[in-house]
């Protein structure tokens, strides 16, 4: 087997191992389908110019898939704002009768500047527990962190656990939390 032929298969195992994680990347980001796709393929090239041997792509941690599918999603939504295109399904929800006059794009303004105060305060949780978390939240059981990472399961429960305090505690902090009723 020639060595391209290597690296492309390795290349192949690793996007096949982590593919559930590189989406979840960019469906947290709003990416559809398509924009899913090509940024599968963006991380793709980045694993095949950064790492460049088959033996290297093979050992790549999760936490490097990780970061290489957060880099290519943000890359592409920053490619996106620096050219800005009308979407023709956007053209065509905002002539939809069926939505109040202004109410969707306030509820998605709402909605994204969540997900970016959330996003912020798992960025400031210690180095293990924001990995353990972020996969938590991305669909992920535990015993597949573990799994993924290359840890024990009780060590993953002990940094999830505490990671989902220190977050919680953070956003209450930052006043985000569930609504009161008096």
């Amino acid at each position: 087997m020639s060595l391209r032929d290597s690296l492309s298969t390795a290349l192949d195992s690793v996007m096949i191992r982590f593919t559930r994680l590189v989406r979840s990347v960019g469906r947290r980001r709003g990416l559809d389908d398509a924009d899913l796709d090509e940024m599968e393929q963006e991380v793709r090239l980045r694993l095949w110019k950064a790492l460049a041997t088959s033996d290297r792509v093979r050992e790549a941690k999760t936490s490097y898939l990780y970061q290489t599918a957060m880099s290519a999603t943000l890359d592409m939504i920053r490619r996106r704002r620096a050219r800005p295109q009308e979407d023709l399904e956007t053209m065509e929800a905002a002539d939809s009768p069926d939505l109040p006059v202004g109410a969707a794009p306030d509820v998605e303004f709402e909605q994204s500047e969540l997900a970016a105060r959330i996003d912020h305060a798992i960025d400031e949780l210690p180095e293990p527990r924001d990995v353990v978390v972020r996969l938590h939240l991305s669909g992920y059981h535990r015993t597949e962190i573990a799994e993924l990472l290359g840890w024990t399961e009780p060590k993953v429960r002990n940094l999830l656990y505490r990671g989902l305090e220190d977050l919680r505690a953070s956003l209450i902090e930052r006043g985000i939390g569930p609504r009161r009723v008096a």
